[in-house]
This record gives C-alpha cells, sequence and structure tokens, in this order.
C-alpha cells in the first residue's frame, strides 16, 4: 500500500504544487506505484484473484489517463513515459 508521504512526494515530483492531485502526469505516476506495489504482493501470492482484478482496473485506469495526456499534450506523454520507465 503506498504511504501517505510517498504520496505527497509524488505529487510534488510530478505536480506544478502541492494541492495538485488531479493533473494527468500525477494520477500516472500515483497508480503506477500502485500497480508496483500490487505485482510484488501478486509474485508471493498467486491465488489472490481479488487483487489479481483490482491489478487490472488499475491497468485500465493507468491506459485510459495516458491515451488522454498522448491526445492532449504529447510531450508530457513522453516526458512521463521516461520518467516512470514505462513502455509504449
Amino acid at each position: 500500500m503506498i504511504t501517505k508521504e510517498r504520496k505527497i512526494e509524488l505529487v510534488k515530483q510530478y505536480g506544478s504544487n502541492d494541492k495538485d492531485t488531479g493533473k494527468a502526469e500525477v494520477q500516472i505516476a500515483i497508480l503506477t506505484e500502485r500497480i508496483n506495489d500490487i505485482t510484488k504482493h501478486l509474485e508471493g501470492q498467486k491465488k489472490d484473484f481479488n487483487s489479481a482484478r483490482g491489478l487490472m482496473k488499475l491497468v485500465g485506469q493507468r491506459k485510459r489517463l495516458l491515451h488522454h495526456l498522448h491526445d492532449t499534450d504529447i510531450t508530457a506523454y513522453r516526458k512521463i513515459l521516461e520518467k516512470l520507465e514505462l513502455r509504449k
């Protein structure tokens, strides 16, 4: 689970100010952090189907946000892919 301090750190890093949680880049970064945590959990708990379903929902949400960012601001899209080391 992502800690409150880690979430604040991500908002500061990817947002324009400390309260900018609505920005697509911030939301993508937070979702990526949660996806990585759940992926680590599922490596040891292969039969946890509820968490696997939640993971698929998060991946889909991140995909939609990335698609939106690609359509609106291609430079920010490329920058976020590079920073988070996502492949596209």
